[in-house]
């Protein structure tokens, strides 16, 4: 794939590079910066309401509500729900720790159900033999930028009577069935994470959801529970978007699904490199369900045999890799009181064992993608 020993050893390639972006919208994003600074609005204000509409019309919802991180909207989306100790929510072992975080800090109970083992996402097959008579919620997660079945989910969620929650932390603009992300359920949580495909400068996050009264419940919720800023009708957080953050995600948010686009037309060359390579049988590429966006928050790969040598193979070589997510958690030590053992979601336990990320963002450049195959090709010949 390279014509000189020298272009394959000079090569680095990062996990993800923020600074063509950044570099791109430099005079943008310190304007709005500067936007901010002279008008001394720091916490929540017109910078964050203009972006919590543009959020809105992005995610084709009726209400946006800024918050602290994306972590946070889970435990506001929790609490809106008014969960409590004796509750449970079926939610997905494979995910990062927020998810079942938000569940436990309320007092309910994470009900883990297995993963479906080609795109990684909550099975719907094994939802609805999950739930009980204390069962409040359903919690999946759109993971690696690709939503999870929200046809079937929805319909289990009707059926049931049970409100159907979107972890949508890593998939602004991904959709079902033409449906976005934080559209599809009672309320989406989302993340602004700098790595993000949206990403800001600092933590940030945003619920969304087309209910009115919850709308102005999660408002009250995100400062402290009050009404006034001095009458609370209940018991709160304090999880308020800063300005700064609003105003540098709005600038991003007009280029959010040009990059996206760049991110799976990369993903697309990926897969196409491996094919050419006669790799895919050894990496295995993401699977995209008939009638889905993928935005490719990650390009993850599922290597059977030896991955974690592949893994020191890619650093020994420039080049970096990580694992989303080694633990699952029902096999965290915070949730050995659930009772689980080694073997119960086998999907999911696979799945930590045998995945690993490939570097992706939107400006990785032909070279080090034929870079990263190519390594990956010399990696299986001298382990032939």
């Amino acid at each position: 794939m390279f014509s000189t020993a020298e272009k394959q050893s000079a090569m680095k390639v990062p996990l993800i590079d923020l600074g063509p972006q950044h570099r791109l919208l430099r005079e943008e994003l310190l304007a709005a910066i500067q936007r901010v600074l002279d008008s001394q609005q720091f916490v929540l204000g017109s910078e964050v309401r203009t972006f919590e509409e543009g959020i809105a019309k992005y995610c084709q919802t009726q209400h946006a509500i800024g918050c602290a991180s994306g972590s946070d909207a889970l435990l506001l989306a929790m609490m809106a729900l008014d969960l409590k100790a004796g509750d449970e929510v079926i939610t997905s072992p494979f995910t990062f720790f927020a998810t079942g975080a938000a569940i436990a800090r309320v007092g309910a109970t994470p009900v883990f159900v297995d993963i479906d083992p080609q795109t990684y996402n909550l099975d719907p097959d094994r939802v609805e033999a999950a739930i009980t008579q204390h069962t409040r919620a359903i919690l999946p997660v759109h993971l690696y930028g690709h939503c999870a079945d929200m046809t079937a989910l929805m319909q289990i969620g009707r059926r049931r009577n049970l409100p159907v929650i979107e972890d949508a932390a890593q998939a602004m603009g991904a959709e079902c069935h033409g449906k976005r992300a934080g559209s599809i359920g009672l309320i989406g949580c989302f993340s602004f994470y700098p790595t993000k495909n949206l990403g800001g400068v600092g933590d940030g996050g945003i619920l969304t959801t087309n209910d009115d009264d919850l709308a102005q419940r999660l408002k009250r919720l995100r400062v402290h529970g009050g009404r006034t800023e001095y009458g609370h009708a209940e018991i709160g957080i304090n999880s308020r978007l800063d300005a700064i953050q609003a105003a540098v995600l709005a600038v991003k948010l007009r280029h959010v699904d040009e990059w996206s686009e760049h991110r799976r037309q990369r993903a697309e060359q990926y897969t196409e490199l491996l094919e050419e390579a006669k790799l895919t049988e050894k990496v295995i590429p993401p699977f995209i369900t008939a009638g889905s966006r993928h935005i490719f928050h990650q390009y993850v790969v599922r290597v059977a045999e030896n991955r974690d040598a592949l893994m020191k193979h890619f650093a020994t070589n420039g080049i970096s890799t990580k694992v989303y997510y080694p633990v699952p958690l029902h096999l965290q030590e915070c949730f050995e009181y659930l009772g689980h053992r080694q073997g119960d979601f086998p999907n999911a336990e696979s799945a930590a064992l045998e995945t690993m990320a490939l570097p992706l963002f939107p400006e990785i450049t032909q070279d080090q993608m034929a870079y990263v195959v190519n390594t990956i090709q010399s990696f299986f010949e001298s382990n032939s």
